[in-house]
């Protein structure tokens, strides 16, 4: 084949925004002007050169002659016969300096598909020089892996490379799951817009860029106004696959975009974690410039450095965060376990919830009644509930407005990302969490303007149009569930079906136990209204038999009363209170002498009463102090009274009732407004209990939006009743 006449190899063609994505990049026929390329036949024949490889090396070049034969420095033909007869066609590249013709270069030699490729890359900067500069890269390794977290390792690294390579402007670039970018470190000439904080569609890498991104982890362009020089070979060889290649020449789409932005030269450095393109080091110089080979590879191995320490941070993240997730499961559901109300647990928890997930919206159901987090219109969490599978037991994930029903995408607004958890379909039972679409996340830390008229390419090849190129691709979009998150919610579910499980068994349990109950208490006031009866009938005027038939028939009223609430309760339906203007503090001294008047022997005593009007049902209100009342008189110290006082604090009304006595049981405490408690069943100092006042009082007082808790304090059990002032 000696002799045989070189022609040009083929090249990419010519491409325009359309037909970029398929542009052949690895294989572009042509190189950067500022060195030249030979490459050979795994034996060591030439088989092709850069058109301009003669005139630079100083050499004769035919097809075929032994690389041996070729006037070049010792250093090279040494390299080159290291590499010659290899089995392994992918070697890694080495590097030897050599001097030509007076000029310096860098031989830098590799072999991948089937040839050995050896670059002269011209080198402006002495030895000593780059030595200096690689040894000062190599002292900024140390400081990056002092960095905990990702923020800070990455805007350590962009000064530090802009230290030693000297470019106008570095940038870090982190990708996302759907490979758009953001800039999200920067270091630069302080004249130079500021390019931190934007994001770009994932178009602006072809997915072929980012396999060499991956394959060829630096990439320079000395100048993007440089003319390519061809590649010549044997005719019809195959096109020599330059992917590993330093003087690769590059799309023209990509000089395109360079040229619009004003950058004279750049250079790109990957950050690849698990195979995966996680990030660039993006560096721009608004003017030509060359950096050395050796201060390029310290920007690479600074850059592996640092996808080892970004995958340690993160890891590490992730670990906590399914700590954290893991702990906010298990308070979840150890709260719903002791609290009979689960939407109240998910209103304490719901920040919680929220974090764990990245949401910024949380709505959740049961029985019609509704908890809303986040800035959500009016009527949203409504439609977005009834646009949800009735029975449906599985997570239901919507990432975009595509997902949602067409007659609610108007109504959405930003609202189209979401997660829901049916933890009682039959009740209509959800926990739902919203993410906003992307563009309400994005911080953008000023516009950029244009800095180039367009090019022939046209207006999308600037920073701003690729940021407005990637606003229209997301419109819409939410940033996607990720794996974690979705984990963490399916064990969520199981969890919180669980609990729905025993509380539904539980419930079928207590009703069984209260219609045992009811059969055994409803017998001794019925056979004393009996008795009562058949003595009335024999004539007997005896006075106290009036009074035993009123006492038997207030204990079935009362105990049908709370089995009818608690039904109530039970079916989701409420306690259907009628709110009105009330003044507290005389409903309580109404309450108090029907207590006196029952009970003569015990000294109810009003310590306090400040002027108080709530909106509430008086009746149900009533019925909560009622049981106050009579809770203290059964479990207070005898002959030791019990106290009322009606006091205000801030915007709510205070009502305290509190009896001498040992302070509750810890045990009891966390049970003391379930219903059916075992304390109450049966307890000798009140017999007729069911253990229903409490529970079906804190209902009441939850229906008034208030709330009613325990505690002890100066020998004193005091139960409070908050209620909230009418405005």
């Amino acid at each position: 084949m000696k002799g045989t006449t070189a022609i040009p190899m083929e090249h990419g063609r010519p491409v325009d925004l359309l037909s970029c994505a398929d542009e052949p990049i690895h294989l572009p026929g042509s190189i950067q002007p500022h060195g030249a390329v030979l490459f050979f036949t795994p034996g060591g024949t030439l088989e092709g050169w850069s058109a301009n490889a003669p005139a630079l090396l100083f050499i004769e070049a035919q097809l075929g002659t032994p690389y041996a034969a070729l006037a070049l420095p010792s250093a090279a033909l040494e390299l080159l016969g290291e590499f010659t007869g290899q089995q392994d066609d992918d070697i890694a590249p080495s590097v030897v300096p050599v001097s030509i013709g007076g000029a310096d270069y860098d031989c830098i030699v590799h072999a991948a598909y089937g040839r050995i490729i050896a670059e002269f890359e011209r080198r402006d900067v002495a030895s000593s020089e780059v030595a200096l500069f690689a040894v000062k890269a190599h002292g900024s390794i140390d400081r990056l892996r002092r960095q905990k977290t990702i923020d800070g390792l990455l805007a350590s690294a962009v000064q530090q490379v802009r230290e030693f390579t000297g470019f106008d402007r570095v940038m870090a670039y982190r990708f996302r799951a759907d490979d758009s970018g953001d800039v999200v470190a920067e270091s630069r000439r302080d004249d130079l817009t500021p390019y931190l904080g934007q994001r770009y569609p994932a178009s602006d890498i072809p997915v072929q860029a980012r396999r060499l991104y991956l394959l060829n982890t630096l990439r320079i362009i000395v100048d993007t106004g440089y003319g390519a020089v061809p590649m010549l070979g044997e005719p019809g060889a195959t096109p020599l696959d330059m992917s590993h290649a330093v003087l690769r020449s590059v799309s023209p789409v990509h000089i395109e975009y360079l040229k619009n932005m004003g950058v004279g030269a750049s250079m790109s450095v990957s950050i690849v974690i698990n195979g995966r393109l996680w990030g660039l080091i993006a560096c721009h110089h608004m003017s030509p410039k060359l950096v050395p080979y050796a201060i390029r590879m310290s920007a690479d191995v600074l850059a592996q450095v640092m996808a080892s320490t970004i995958h340690s941070i993160e890891a590490r993240q992730q670990s906590e965060l399914v700590e954290r997730s893991s702990s906010t499961r298990t308070a979840l559901i150890e709260d719903l376990l002791l609290d009979e109300e689960p939407l109240d647990v998910l209103k304490r928890h719901a920040q919680a919830l929220m974090d764990s997930s990245a949401a910024q919206g949380l709505v959740a159901s049961q029985y019609g009644k509704l908890l809303v987090r986040g800035d959500l219109p009016p009527g949203l969490a409504e439609a977005v509930i009834a646009s949800l599978p009735e029975g449906g037991h599985d997570l239901v994930l919507r990432e975009s407005l595509d997902g949602w029903p067409s007659h609610l995408h108007a109504q959405l607004g930003k609202w189209v990302g979401l997660l829901a958890l049916p933890f009682e379909p039959a009740a209509g039972g959800w926990v739902i969490l919203l993410r906003v679409e992307q563009i309400e996340q994005v911080a953008w830390a000023g516009r950029p303007e244009k800095t180039t008229a367009t090019g022939p390419l046209g207006p999308r090849l600037t920073p701003r149009g690729s940021f407005d190129a990637w606003y229209e691709t997301v419109r819409g979009r939410a940033i996607g569930w990720e794996q974690t998150v979705l984990a963490n919610a399916r064990l969520t579910l199981a969890e919180l079906v669980r609990v729905m499980n025993s509380r539904r068994a539980q419930t079928e349990a207590t009703r069984a136990q209260l219609l045992a109950m009811l059969g055994h208490d409803l017998r001794d006031p019925l056979h004393s209204i009996n008795m009562a009866g058949m003595v009335l009938e024999k004539g007997n005027s005896q006075p106290t038999l009036g009074r035993r038939i009123q006492s038997s028939t207030n204990r079935m009223q009362k105990m049908i009363g709370q089995v009818l609430d608690m039904s109530r309760i039970d079916g989701g339906i409420g306690l259907g209170v009628a709110l009105d203007a009330v003044d507290l503090s005389a409903l309580v001294e109404d309450v108090m002498d029907e207590a006196r008047l029952a009970y003569p022997d015990i000294a109810f005593e009003l310590e306090c009463s400040t002027p108080a009007t709530v909106s509430a049902d008086s009746g149900r209100i009533a019925q909560v102090l009622s049981n106050l009342l009579s809770n203290a008189r059964h479990h207070g110290e005898v002959g030791k009274p019990v106290r009322v006082c009606v006091s205000t604090s801030g915007v709510d009304a205070v009502v305290e009732v509190s009896n001498a006595g040992a302070p509750i049981a810890p045990e009891v405490v966390a049970t003391l407004f379930n219903p059916f408690k075992r304390t109450s069943l049966h307890n000798p100092r009140n017999r007729t209990g069911m253990g229903l006042g409490l529970y079906i009082a804190q209902q009441i007082v939850r229906e008034h939006q208030g709330e009613l808790v325990y505690r002890h304090a100066d020998g004193q059990v005091v139960f409070a009743l908050r209620l909230p002032l009418r405005a």
